[in-house]
């Protein structure tokens, strides 16, 4: 299971979108589509594709769906199931993932969770799923901050 912002997709450009007060989330999601792919995590994926199902797993609302698809594509990236949060879903990151990665478990292995949030990982592992931590990507305090009290990615 690989998560896309900060693990896939480098938010870097779009992340000055937060730092304004109220934070412009539709211009964020709406920027999206611009982000360049980050190789680290582009080539784990590639390799994991070949022997496992690639599923990926974002905190990206619903309503992204379309350009998250058409993202993945022109990455080259291989298709799977993409697990997205409702989009009135405001819960923290951590809970909606651990969700999902439990829910899944019930009747196929996981073999391990790629995500960029700290949080998430630490939720994961304390579950019993083995986790890579994707640290290759540029995540700001705001965007940190975002995931975990506004629920949004």
């Amino acid at each position: 299971m690989f998560d896309l912002d900060g693990t896939l997709a480098d938010t870097a450009h779009r992340q000055r979108f937060l730092e304004r007060r109220p934070r412009d989330w539709d211009a964020f999601f709406g920027a999206a589509p611009d982000d360049p792919p980050l190789p680290r995590g582009v080539r784990l994926v590639l390799d994991s594709a070949r022997e496992c199902e690639v599923v990926y797993l974002t905190g990206r609302p619903e309503r992204c769906r379309a350009d998250t698809e058409a993202w993945l594509a022109a990455q080259g990236l291989p298709e799977g199931r993409i697990w997205m949060r409702p989009d009135r879903d405001r819960r923290p990151a951590r809970r909606t993932k651990l969700e999902i990665l439990r829910r899944l478990a019930r009747d196929r292995e996981i073999r391990m969770l790629v995500d960029d949030d700290e949080l998430v990982c630490a939720d994961a592992e304390q579950a019993g799923f083995t986790v890579v931590r994707a640290r290759w990507g540029t995540a700001s305090a705001e965007l940190r901050d975002a995931q975990e009290r506004e629920g949004r990615t």
